[in-house]
């Protein structure tokens, strides 16, 4: 994938990608990029995010940690808006489109199993990044931590790197404390972020992705 040249086409280029190439990523590039994200909106300056980021033998003793174990207990939820039907269907919509580009059948249960267990794996991307902060931030302090997240996924896309948000990881938040030595009373786990370069050509990467019309989202007044 090109280098994003500009903002808008960071963001309009940026998706979350789950194929990747076998090539590892250079570690200033990453620094460079984890640099500028520094600088990320930040409610009273707080700057509440923290992270590692691995790759190599690190990244694989993680992987090994995790593999074959059964996913814990969530310590927030992501999917409560499933309960109302407008957004379970954009849920139902992205599924879709992603399983059908992948050539998994609605009724291929196992297929569909196979395909979610790779994010055990972090889709095999070369490097992997794992969001936490202290337990006592509140709602805008994840908010803000959200924002450093986007940040750094659009400065990847500056440097022709892609990336896929993984809260998915949170369902090993323990292993991934423990891996890291962090203490789990004082310390949320968030998500992870797979970070690599895109595989062009992997279907995967290429389904069609709806928005909703900007005019059911937003409204302006006085112009």
């Amino acid at each position: 994938m090109s280098i994003a040249t500009t903002v808008t086409e960071a963001v309009t280029t940026r998706r979350s990608v789950r194929h990747f190439l076998d090539k590892p990523v250079d570690y200033e590039t990453i620094r460079r990029v984890m640099d500028k994200a520094r600088w990320s909106p930040s409610g009273c300056n707080y700057q509440p995010w923290q992270a590692a980021i691995v790759t190599g033998q690190p990244l694989a003793d993680l992987r090994a940690r995790i593999a074959g174990k059964p996913m814990g207990e969530l310590e927030y939820s992501w999917d409560a808006p499933a309960a109302h039907p407008e957004y379970k269907e954009r849920l139902n919509g992205i599924s879709k489109g992603m399983f059908e580009a992948m050539g998994i059948a609605r009724d291929d249960g196992p297929g569909r199993m196979a395909a979610m267990a790779r994010n055990t794996t972090n889709f095999d991307a070369p490097a992997l990044l794992l969001c936490h902060f202290p337990r006592f931030m509140l709602e805008p302090q994840w908010s803000d931590t959200g924002m450093w997240l986007q940040t750094v996924a659009l400065l990847l896309r500056e440097e022709g790197l892609d990336s896929c948000f993984q809260e998915f990881m949170a369902f090993y938040a323990n292993d991934i404390r423990e891996f890291l030595g962090l203490d789990h009373d004082s310390t949320m786990f968030f998500c992870g972020m797979a970070i690599g370069y895109r595989d062009e050509n992997a279907p995967g990467n290429n389904f069609e992705r709806e928005r909703v019309p900007l005019d059911e989202q937003v409204k302006f007044l006085g112009f």
